[in-house]
């Protein structure tokens, strides 16, 4: 081989997603491909002799339309010209020479036979459609924790009244091979009975068989909602130790199917660790720090492939919810019940379920009225004992004091509805920025029906259009490091070169876009995700875009757990020299992608105005 060819070779094989292919088929690919000068004076001449082929840029930058899509300013490592290869229609291809360079062309028969590889078909495919260029997760073992629970429970439960008497629920559950039935009136779930309820609270006092099952029922059991998952399911039957849990419909509150450890048991695949259950059983804080120092190592030893890190964060939130509960126990242990109803709200990333190694809490306390002075002690000595002991199971404190402890955070419900319609009526950007993290919000314990009350308030005033704009403008006040001509724009004033905060500068910028649109179409789930799954179709945002920017969160998150993971840090600044040349491509297209939805934010929320 001449040295050309084999520069060709060399550069293809770093150059993804053609650093699949073999030595063989990319010696191929460089013989019959050409190595071009493009520059402002010849770039006609050149094309036209080079055309219908692929475009990659080795060095230079260009400006590029093709296909009527937009002007896309591209460089090193850039293609172009694709399109028109997998459409096999002739677009006219407008390039202006903005620096000039080496730029590889690629005939369209080598191109097609490098199509014939999935991998690299799926990668030209979606640059073509503007999406984002990776697979779906469906391979991974923690995948079966991602299940909705209406795709489990598919068959309806098994209902009787509370007036029927135990020895024909017993029947009944004998007749048709179950282990469980539920109590329901008037469409609503009054109790549960289990094969263990007859055991204990039957034969083993010998009562008589003949008395309603009222009397042995379990009442206002747990239970979840269809489109909650497989995995939240584990977490409350380890968190309380049952085997049954009831699946309702989230609109009707109807029972519409039961999940048992069984079926847990069937769905799960291989070498899947259950850490919260070990944080439930804790009976005091050494045995609950214990524990909980042990999640890094869990990780660090459990995710191994890309879809696992797609669930570390909810673990992790899971997790630290039931420390939560776990800590709040231990303390009216020995300080005895609340005085009045509470609730504790989390937000952030462990009100989105996507907390990291890095994340500190976020946290305050709800009550039901405004506290006297002997109360208003109680809740405070109980926050500092659950910041604190947060803090010792490895969640850190707040450097922005955004946490129960501090007394601002304790509020009671009329304080905080007052103070929602405040950020409302006066929707400044200093404002915005310090009350953004409150929009996302969830119970994690005590009275839910508190935040739930404070959440329907809100919703209403969250739709308001003036405040929309101010969460628009302030959306696209954070942009993504990508310079005009795709170049990366690496963090400042780090040690490692090439580093980039993934956080700060895509992954924030997408959960505050979803947010947005979370909040005008009257959503209060706080997952991104979630929310983006439960936009409706007149949303304002395409099928499309949706499932783009789906993907794009999940593959940033993969990439921040991976770094953390593998360098045993907890920043978010990841180097470009440790991602693959594929990855490189994936990089650029989501933070392209990032930026089109901000505009697109801006326009719908905003009028435009930045």
């Amino acid at each position: 081989m001449t040295a050309v060819p084999q520069q060709v070779t060399d550069f293809l094989q770093q150059s993804g997603p053609f650093d699949m292919l073999d030595i063989e088929q990319l010696h191929d690919i460089a013989r019959h491909s050409h190595i071009i000068y493009l520059a402002a004076e010849n770039q006609e001449e050149m094309l036209a002799t080079h055309k219908n082929s692929l475009y990659l840029i080795q060095s230079g930058q260009f400006s590029i339309k093709d296909c009527d899509g937009a002007l896309k300013h591209l460089s090193d490592g850039d293609y172009f010209g694709y399109a028109a290869l997998l459409d096999n229609v002739n677009y006219k291809l407008n390039v202006t020479v903005e620096s000039p360079g080496l730029v590889l062309c690629m005939p369209k028969e080598w191109f097609d036979k490098a199509m014939s590889h999935p991998k690299i078909s799926q990668f030209f495919n979606a640059a073509k459609d503007d999406v984002l260029q990776h697979d779906a997760v469906t391979d991974s073992n923690s995948m079966w924790l991602h299940k909705p629970l209406f795709e489990v429970a598919e068959t309806l439960p098994i209902t009787i009244s509370q007036t029927d008497s135990i020895q024909s629920a017993g029947a009944l559950m004998s007749e048709k091979h179950i282990s469980s039935v539920l109590i329901i009136e008037n469409n609503k779930l009054m109790g549960i009975i289990t094969d263990r309820d007859l055991r204990n609270r039957v034969v083993a006092v010998g009562l008589n068989m003949q008395l309603p099952v009222k009397q042995i029922m379990t009442e206002n059991p747990a239970y979840l909602t269809k489109n909650k998952t497989l995995f939240d399911a584990v977490c409350i039957m380890n968190e309380k130790s049952i085997n049954h849990l009831p699946v309702l419909d989230e609109i009707t509150n109807k029972p519409i199917g039961m999940i048992t450890a069984t079926d847990i048991f069937k769905q799960q695949r291989n070498n899947v660790l259950f850490v919260i259950s070990d944080i439930s059983k804790a009976n005091n804080l050494y045995e609950l720090t214990r524990c909980s120092w042990q999640l890094p190592h869990y990780f660090a030893s459990s995710a191994k492939r890309p879809g696992d890190f797609d669930i570390v964060g909810k673990v992790l939130s899971q997790a630290t919810d039931v420390m939560t509960r776990k800590l709040i126990t231990f303390f009216q242990q020995q300080n005895g019940q609340a005085p009045m109803p509470y609730c504790w709200i989390v937000y952030g990333s462990q009100a989105r379920e996507d907390q990291t190694m890095g994340s500190d809490q976020d946290n305050s306390l709800l009550l039901a009225e405004e506290p006297n002075e002997e109360q208003a002690v109680y809740f405070e000595k109980m926050a500092q004992y659950v910041c604190l002991g947060l803090g010792k199971c490895g969640i850190k404190l707040c450097d922005g004091n955004i946490m129960a402890s501090n007394p601002k955070l304790r509020n009671s419900l009329s304080e905080l509805i007052q103070q929602s319609k405040s950020w409302v009526r006066e929707p400044t950007p200093e404002a915005m920025l310090s009350f953004n993290i409150f929009l996302d919000a969830r119970a994690a314990a005590g009275d839910t029906s508190l935040f739930l009350r404070l959440q329907d308030e809100r919703k209403k005033l969250f739709r308001q259009s003036m405040f929309l704009a101010a969460l628009a403008r302030q959306a696209n006040e954070g942009s993504v490091p990508l310079s005009m001509f795709q170049k990366f724009v690496f963090a400042k004033d780090r040690k490692e070169k090439d580093s980039i905060d993934l956080k700060h500068t895509a992954i924030a910028i997408i959960n505050n876009l979803v947010r947005i649109h979370a909040l005008a179409n009257g959503i209060s789930i706080p997952a991104t995700v979630a929310r983006l799954d439960a936009l409706p179709v007149d949303c304002g945002v395409s099928s499309e875009d949706i499932k783009n920017l789906r993907d794009i969160w999940l593959f940033l998150n993969r990439l921040r757990w991976r770094h953390q993971l593998n360098n045993k840090v907890q920043d978010n600044f990841i180097r470009v020299s440790d991602l693959s040349s594929i990855e490189k491509h994936q990089l650029k297209a989501a933070f392209q992608a990032i930026h089109r939805a901000q505009q697109t934010a801006v326009l719908k929320y905003s009028g435009g105005i930045g």
